[in-house]
């Protein structure tokens, strides 16, 4: 890329722009109307909206999608309702590696006896939730499964909770769009948590006071709102609850380790007398998912998610009332977010983290992702290599190793070294240079839609393709620039652009700001 193009668009996000000296064909663009090719009926600039925060990038397939749902706003009740949702695509997926089949004591034999390591295994979960986010109709699910495995992250190469991981992530999907408690309860109590937390091997004698302690401070009420001997009294609570780690990897409640006698975290008390503790814990978990802090997190997590990074405190309260008004469930809570106006309002504010970018790109240029053989070869094919592309732009799926969970603020991701590496997965995707093997990419001639055609309409055209968008000046003046060409210059099916410098064309609208924010 040359300094030219990369100041210009770094100037299109920032409020100052490098100077530039632009050649003729882009001088002249930038004082050009751009032309409109007719294509097919767009979404309306909200819809374009809505359908983009609530999915990994608005496609042509989309689109008609939403079109036959009855326009944007039905398209997202029926998202609310996955199960009404036909999503042929993604069951073939899980069969592309085996592994993840596995039980958690095979998955833990077979690390042990270095048939195959946990963390490949956990490499191949990843591999499998992205190849869902780009082939599900249910992308609304996938969009909040992600939100709620951040929130209760379990970093998937866990030297022990991997065995469960597949199954927690499974299990948070069942739940992403339900009453909060429920999954709160499901989330806290599963093994991959019990096991990470090392609640697993908490007892009354020696209570660990990890889990009981994140519980208050990530997973609900925040800092703040509890003191040290609230901790103490949240990790008594959930003992009794265990995993035969490192033996049989079974699960169970065990009560001859539940820590007997009162409790008390907050404004919640209890006797706890009996040895079964479990009803206890049901408690104090409805008592937490319910608390107006609590709320207030949960409210604020998916204001900053899907409108902005410091949402107005008015929406906050909102939705905080409407989850407390509807007994923590979450699909009255999004409703009432996408009827706010800060969320009409937010049009292009969210910058789109590394596993966004990645899917939104393989979305966007269509293509066409083959199952990977397995063995040594596989390594090389697409469905395996993805994975790297995502480390290259700075976080893997599952990969962040705090239990806070990946940032979903924009400054977390919109530094210069992440903008670079976005730009030249674009360039190569673009290319169709790499990942190269089990790969179908769309080749050059494909993405004109006539020949001939005037330059300004074949990038009107590709605006509607790529950016679910029509162009204006300044992407016009971009794509000149890109490739030196004047906005009506006549393509015709050997001319240079589409002989040799499609690539150049197409990753200027992957590196726009349009593409690069959701």
């Amino acid at each position: 890329m040359s300094p030219t193009r990369r100041s210009l668009l770094a100037g299109a996000g920032t409020a100052v722009a490098t100077p530039v000296v632009l050649p003729a064909a882009a001088a002249r663009a930038a004082s050009y109307t751009p032309a409109h090719y007719v294509g097919a009926p767009l979404l309306s600039a909200q819809g374009r909206h809505l359908v983009g925060r609530f999915s990994y990038g608005v496609t042509p397939a989309l689109a008609r999608q939403v079109r036959d749902a009855g326009g944007p706003r039905a398209w997202f009740e029926g998202q609310l309702d996955p199960a009404s949702v036909p999503d042929p695509g993604t069951g073939a997926y899980l069969s592309w590696w085996p592994s993840l089949a596995r039980g958690p004591k095979e998955l833990a034999d077979r690390n042990e006896a270095g048939v195959e390591g946990g963390w490949e295994v956990m490499l191949d979960y990843a591999r499998w939730v992205l190849m869902r986010r780009m082939g599900s109709r249910r992308q609304l699910l996938e969009t909040m499964t992600e939100l709620w495995e951040n929130h209760f992250n379990v970093p998937a190469d866990g030297d022990a909770s991997f065995t469960y991981r597949k199954d927690y992530g499974d299990t948070i999907r069942a739940q992403a769009l339900g009453r909060f408690e429920d999954l709160l309860r499901a989330a806290v109590l599963h093994p991959a948590m019990l096991i990470y937390l090392d609640n697993a091997i908490s007892t009354a004698k020696h209570p660990n006071e990890n889990l009981g302690r994140e519980l208050l401070e990530l997973h609900t009420v925040g800092r703040g709102a509890y003191t040290e001997d609230d901790v103490k009294s949240s990790a008594r609570i959930l003992t009794g609850y265990a995993v035969d780690v490192w033996r049989t990897w079974e699960a169970s409640y065990k009560a001859s380790t539940h820590w007997r006698g009162p409790v008390q975290v907050m404004e919640f008390t209890d006797p706890n007398p009996d040895a079964d503790g479990r009803p206890v814990a049901e408690r104090y978990l409805s008592y937490l998912a319910h608390h107006p802090a609590t709320a207030q997190r949960v409210a604020r997590r998916l204001a900053v998610k899907f409108v902005g990074d410091d949402p107005p405190q008015a929406l906050v309260d909102q939705l905080a009332d409407v989850y407390l008004a509807h007994d923590t469930e979450i699909r009255p809570v999004l409703r009432a977010l996408v009827a706010s106006p800060a969320f009409a309002s937010s049009v292009g504010v969210k910058v789109r983290d590394p596993g966004e970018d990645l899917v939104a790109t393989y979305r966007a240029l269509r293509v066409t992702v083959a199952r990977p053989p397995t063995g040594s070869p596989g390594e090389k094919y697409t469905a395996n290599a993805m994975l790297w592309q995502a480390a290259s732009l700075g976080c893997m799926p599952f990969s962040w190793p705090r239990p806070d969970g990946q940032p979903i603020d924009n400054d977390s991701w919109a530094t210069p070294s992440r903008l670079l590496a976005s730009m030249d997965i674009h360039l190569g995707m673009a290319g169709g240079w790499w990942p190269k093997a089990g790969i179908a990419y769309h080749q050059p001639a494909w993405w004109v839609p006539e020949f001939p055609i005037r330059f300004n309409l074949l990038v009107d055209h590709l605006a509607q393709q790529l950016l679910h968008r029509r162009s204006d000046a300044a992407l016009l003046e971009a794509c000149c620039l890109a490739v030196d060409l004047a906005p009506t210059e006549r393509i015709t099916r050997d001319h240079p652009l589409v002989q040799w410098n499609m690539p150049r064309l197409l990753t200027t609208f992957l590196d726009s700001p349009a593409f690069l924010t959701r």
